[in-house]
């Protein structure tokens, strides 16, 4: 999980930061599905249960306001999608942003990862499960299915006369 969360935490950097434009939704959709497996496998399991009470202090949260600005100016344009808020219990939908899930949830990924780097590996497995089930697991389910239809949209949507002549080209071969 450390491993992964880390990966996640680079990989929403380096698109915040403008590293390779072009690949910004594969990379982000790579980084989802990654993370999103193994938060799988903490869902699954019997809950994790630390030995101390109460969590210890990790000190102040990291100020993610500069990756979320810089996240939001890379997705300009596709950033806003709509969601269904509670798919069990109704079909209420809301706007929410790519950029503002994305580090949502990279918050909750640096807690777990500030326990593991104290020392305090249980104490960051229960952060991350338990933030899996109340929040970023649901939230990166919504961005990952974003990112997979943006990036069907990028890929399938041509003009009809462009995949006229593909189609006949590939019939030529």
């Amino acid at each position: 999980m450390a491993r992964e969360s880390r990966a996640y935490l680079t990989t929403v950097t380096e698109v915040g930061a403008g590293a390779n434009p072009d690949a910004a939704i594969p990379l982000l959709l790579l980084a989802v599905s990654d993370v999103l497996a193994v938060g799988a496998r903490l869902g699954a399991i019997v809950d994790v249960v630390p030995s101390e009470r109460y969590e210890p202090d990790v000190g102040p949260d990291p100020d993610v306001e500069p990756l979320r600005a810089a996240l939001a100016n890379a997705l300009e344009g596709v950033d806003e999608y709509v969601e269904v808020v509670d798919p069990v219990l109704g079909g209420e939908v809301a706007t929410a942003t790519l950029s503002g899930e994305l580090v949502s949830v990279a918050g909750a990924l640096v807690q777990g990862l500030r326990h593991h780097e104290s020392g305090h590996v249980l104490e960051a497995l229960w952060w991350w499960q338990f933030s899996y089930l109340s929040v970023w697991g649901e939230r990166l389910s919504s961005v990952l299915r974003t990112l997979q239809t943006l990036l069907a949209h990028v890929r399938l949507d041509v003009d009809d006369d462009v995949a006229a002549e593909a189609e006949y080209d590939a019939l030529q071969r």
